[in-house]
């Protein structure tokens, strides 16, 4: 995982991710990072459309962006 987000770091590719707050609540973001940092990311939040950090230990799932074809 920190691999990636290294990658997206010198890329600015944006990822997908999937976050646990601290209250429990889990949410889909799409996010371009800036920082990587022990422990934690800085990133711009597209869905919240903020600068955002985020402890390392609750993203549960991090990718790259999917591309969704819409049909006809």
């Amino acid at each position: 995982m920190k691999s990636l987000l290294l990658n997206a770091v010198e890329s600015g590719e944006r990822l997908e991710m999937i976050y646990i707050s601290e209250k429990g609540e889990i949410s889909q973001r799409i996010i371009k990072v800036l920082n990587v940092e022990d422990g934690s990311i800085k990133a711009y939040c597209c869905t919240r459309r903020q600068f955002r950090t985020f402890k390392l230990v609750n993203i549960l799932s991090v990718g790259h962006l999917r591309k969704y074809n819409r049909g006809a």
